[in-house]
């Protein structure tokens, strides 16, 4: 199932994706499913970002080829970072290039996002898929001039925490198995990133169980898992297609700030 959050004259609603047509469900998103019998159709509904993330945690170094791409360690737990609710688009709106008086260096970096669906703590492994409600995709855009002297201190945060710099759409996807999904990048159609998400070296399952030790995760929250290699820079002028297997393809165009 493909659930979308959309807006229609101004008003914001979620439904079931079904071919050209939106089936209007009420409730919260993460309640059983209850169609309302009213059906929009796409071509009048401007798709939103999937959901009005609370929190965005993020993974750094966890595809294997990407990590030796990068000819970097393996990390030995999780890299993780956070991105502020400020960062998220949705489908079809512009990443903002920003504005500088110095040289900057913007990458896009595609990735599959978990969407948590339940308040959860303490989570094995084995019970760890139980809090995920479905997956969409994102793309973890980062400043790299920013990034590096912050990695160099040995912290992370705004090299990925521009506004705009965490599109994510174009749906959740729920009933999914996320082990084994075929992940493509292409900028201005041309293809950049293509991986499994069998590369992965932290699974979604491992991610969601590690970060629940210490967080009570809650509906909403969103776990970016890490990108694979290919990344590069963008520029103003760009399109930025990211497409993974059972989801869809979220597209972004890029824009210089005013």
């Amino acid at each position: 199932m493909h659930i979308a959050r959309y807006k229609i004259a101004d008003r914001t609603y979620h439904g079931i994706l079904d071919g050209k047509s939106l089936k209007r469900l009420s409730g919260s998103l993460f309640d059983p499913p209850n169609p309302t019998g009213e059906i929009d159709p796409l071509d009048r509904a401007r798709l939103l970002s999937p959901v009005d993330p609370p929190r965005i945690f993020g993974a750094g170094l966890n595809y294997i080829s990407h990590i030796e791409e990068m000819k970097l360690k393996r990390p030995v737990a999780p890299l993780l970072f956070m991105k502020p609710p400020t960062a998220v688009i949705g489908p079809d709106e512009p990443i903002i290039y920003p504005r500088s008086d110095k040289e900057l260096e913007v990458h896009f970096e595609g990735e599959l996002v978990a969407v948590i669906g339940r308040r959860a703590r303490r989570l094995s492994k084995s019970h760890a898929l139980n809090a995920v409600f479905g997956y969409t995709c994102g793309n973890d855009l980062s400043e790299r001039v920013i990034q590096r002297i912050e990695m160099g201190m040995g912290h992370l945060l705004i090299g990925k925490a521009y506004d705009t710099f965490c599109p994510l759409g174009p749906v959740i996807a729920t009933d999914l198995d996320p082990r084994d999904l075929l992940l493509e990048t292409r900028v201005n159609s041309e293809l950049r990133q293509s991986a499994r998400t069998s590369d992965l070296l932290y699974s979604v399952a491992d991610l969601v169980s590690y970060i629940s030790q210490a967080v009570t995760l809650l509906p909403g929250d969103v776990i970016m898992t890490g990108t694979p290699f290919g990344i590069g820079p963008t520029k103003p002028g760009d399109s930025i297609d990211i497409t993974i297997e059972g989801i869809g393809t979220l597209h972004n165009p890029v824009i210089a700030e005013a």
